[in-house]
């Protein structure tokens, strides 16, 4: 029994594996656990093996192909088309051994262990970022409550809030100045992890390269550059810049019958966190357009007397996540773009 391809649906503990000869056919089905999965995998050569992405999926990746394995993995909704008849995990792994093999199948880098850190870090990070607007929020809700209005804002609230809580004559009750003492120390606290968090950030760009290359590029600071890495890494994964910017989701989306093109709001797609960070770079160039290069300052002269300042955004945006692609697959420095191909493109 000769297996050519073979397809593994991943789950936390259990993995179902769906072997299939030259000829497509499902010569196996077997299910394992981890460590069963890589001794059985160890002792057979096959020509692919493919997975979904998905967690736990660039470990198990890493693991096969130091043992001589080719690795793909593909996204679970291009994997979905090829499921027949009914859903189990046997046919999901099947459908995972007939995708991988196609010719215009798309595939996802295996992320390494420093891609992973720092996916991690951002993650943390976000979650800290999000939990500390949660918490400036509800303070300034229990405020409003007691007829004490804050402007939006954490430097409003870091700087009103310290006097709220020594101002005698603001009739507080005893229990909310414990409770919002609580929710400062709870501000206190988060702070701190995300100043170290930043510190880490700062550290990974000074040993890197890709980032400080990536740091001259309009816009882009130390998180939206690490992020690219994290996400990306060379680029390898995309042909052309905007092949990453369509996977962002910083293109239209279309609906086109009948010959004629129609053309929506941007997909959004692909990574939300890129591509917010992407967005956010663009609304900080666009604040000091008239400090920009010569071609590009031009460029968003144009954009802007035609176009909302949202959909400018989101066209800058397009342009610095094309611009990201190609820093990192080239190798070279940024190149501030010149004015007759930014006219052009």
């Amino acid at each position: 029994m000769k297996i050519d391809t073979i397809g593994i649906d991943l789950g936390k503990t259990s993995f179902h594996l769906a072997g299939l000869n030259e000829r497509g056919e499902v010569v196996v089905r077997k299910r394992f656990s981890r460590a069963q999965l890589l001794r059985f995998a160890a002792n057979r050569k096959v020509h692919l093996i493919g997975m979904e992405a998905c967690g736990g999926s660039h470990f198990l990746g890493r693991a096969l192909q130091e043992q001589g394995h080719e690795v793909r993995l593909m996204p679970a909704q291009y994997v979905k088309p090829y499921v027949k008849t009914n859903k189990s995990d046997y046919i999901d792994a099947e459908a995972i051994a007939e995708a991988v093999g196609r010719p215009t199948m798309r595939f996802v880098p295996i992320k390494s262990d420093d891609q992973l850190d720092l996916q991690s870090l951002h993650r943390v990070r976000e979650r800290w970022v999000t939990r500390r607007t949660a918490v400036i929020n509800q303070i300034r809700g229990l405020l409003l409550e007691r007829g004490i209005t804050l402007r939006k804002g954490r430097r409003y609230l870091d700087e009103a809030l310290p006097g709220i809580l020594e101002d005698a004559e603001a009739k507080l009750s005893g229990t909310l100045r414990l409770l919002l003492t609580q929710l400062k120390l709870e501000l206190d606290q988060l702070a701190l992890h995300l100043e170290e968090a930043e510190a880490l950030i700062e550290q990974t760009v000074q040993e890197s390269e890709a980032c400080q290359r990536l740091m001259q590029i309009p816009g882009i600071g130390p998180v939206t550059a690490t992020a690219v890495i994290s996400a990306i890494g060379n680029g390898a994964a995309f042909r052309k810049g905007r092949e990453f910017a369509a996977w962002t989701g910083l293109v239209p989306r279309e609906h086109s019958t009948g010959g004629k093109q129609k053309l929506l709001g941007i997909s959004k797609r692909g990574n939300r966190y890129l591509r917010k960070l992407f967005v956010q770079c663009a609304r900080a160039v666009l604040q000091q357009r008239t400090k920009q290069a010569p071609g590009l300052k031009v460029w968003l002269e144009k954009m802007t007397s035609h176009t909302h300042r949202h959909v400018a955004a989101v066209a800058l945006a397009n342009k610095l996540a094309r611009m990201a692609w190609a820093v990192l697959a080239t190798g070279e420095a940024y190149r501030a773009p010149l004015l007759a191909l930014l006219e052009t493109d």
